[in-house]
């Protein structure tokens, strides 16, 4: 694990941002498209809002999120419609987004039919919870041990904690094979969390699944 500390997050943001949009540019000079995954919630929507306005070639660029609830694509708690709004506008209105959540008369062997040509994931942008879940793989949940399957299929539907909405999520061999990882946090509790989790197993603590090629980003506030 390659820790990075940054003075605010604000740094943090920008020059994370850079740091995409330079891996995305060397990438795109050897390969005829990149995949780019990346997480929901409003911790990285600064990187989105900064990244979406990058001179790249954002028209050979596939993005797709690492999970997703199972609720409408305009719902207040919907990834893509975050994704939406903060990145997928600008130049980088461009990209091809890789939708996670079925339409009509699409089922899951569809979608992982779908993702399968973005895989290896080029470039992989990930968050972490304070209970070190990582996309939507939780700690205890029933479907954990079959996500993390090395022979896990590349989608899968799974169970949120307290009761929420189904989620569909990347599983462990897709995260574990990406070929540049960054993980974002902020404040003290995950700084804390994603060291404890260096030293843990991922049916514990289901970040570490990456932790061993990834970087991790954290500013305090």
């Amino acid at each position: 694990m390659d820790f990075v500390e940054y003075p605010d997050s604000e740094m943090m943001m920008i020059q994370l941002a850079d740091r995409l949009a330079g891996e995305i540019s060397k990438c795109l000079a050897s390969h005829d498209h990149v995949s780019l995954a990346v997480p929901g919630g409003t911790t990285p929507g600064p990187v989105f809002d900064i990244l979406s306005g990058a001179s790249l070639r954002w028209d050979r660029v596939h993005v797709l999120l690492t999970d997703e609830r199972r609720v409408p694509a305009d719902h207040e708690r919907s990834n893509e419609r975050l994704l939406r709004e903060r990145l997928l506008r600008d130049k980088a209105a461009a990209a091809t987004f890789v939708r996670l959540v079925p339409e009509d008369g699409v089922g899951m062997d569809d979608l992982r039919d779908r993702v399968a040509p973005e895989l290896p994931v080029s470039i992989l942008l990930i968050g972490m919870g304070a209970d070190m879940h990582c996309a939507s793989l939780f700690p205890g949940s029933p479907q954990l041990s079959d996500a993390l399957s090395s022979k896990a299929p590349p989608l899968m539907e799974v169970d949120a904690p307290e009761g929420l909405e189904p989620r569909i999520t990347l599983t462990g061999p897709v995260l574990r094979g990406a070929m540049s990882t960054h993980v974002l946090i902020t404040g003290a509790e995950k700084r804390a969390a994603v060291e404890r989790a260096a030293r843990m197993k991922p049916e514990e603590a289901p970040i570490a699944l990456v932790l061993g090629q990834a970087t991790v980003h954290w500013a305090k506030e």
